[in-house]
């Protein structure tokens, strides 16, 4: 399914069941909040979209906690958690995806190398999981790959 036809999909959804979406997104840079608002009409399921891509950004801007980022990292579960949590906490939406990665060319490390990205997915009132991909590609492909992964995973939460 192409990511048109993705938000097509999750738009249907979100309309039939009246739930509102959010996004926190850090590496993909408001390319999820773009492709949901491609299509006409996404004012009655789409809430709002957070560019978290700073650690302050993600503290002020959805609560992640300076602990977390500390110990954790920007990219990692703990952290794509708390920015779907917040996107939640801050918004109307019953559901919000969050994105952290790595999208290269540089950046990456051992443990987190180029095409690493964290995905999480949250319901109200209090679902969220989490996973870690790894895309491979340049930049455009690595966030490329997460819009789709992410647009996938709320597809699948709705099924």
């Amino acid at each position: 399914m192409t990511i048109p036809e993705q938000v097509t999909a999750l738009a249907d959804t979100l309309r039939e069941r009246g739930l509102r979406v959010a996004t926190a997104e850090s590496c993909t840079g408001g390319g999820i909040a773009r492709e949901m608002t491609e299509l006409a009409g996404s004012s009655d399921w789409f809430e709002c979209g957070f560019v978290t891509y700073s650690n302050e950004a993600k503290q002020s801007m959805l609560g992640v906690s300076e602990a977390i980022l500390a110990s954790a990292g920007a990219v990692s579960e703990q952290t794509v958690l708390a920015m779907a949590r917040g996107a939640l906490g801050r918004s109307r939406a019953d559901l919000a995806v969050a994105v952290s990665g790595v999208a290269g060319p540089g950046g990456g490390s051992a443990d987190k190398p180029v095409g690493t990205v964290w995905i999480a997915w949250a319901q109200q009132p209090d679902w969220a999981r989490a996973e870690r991909f790894h895309f491979d590609g340049d930049r455009g492909q690595v966030r490329h790959a997460t819009i789709a992964a992410a647009l996938e995973g709320l597809l699948a939460r709705l099924e």
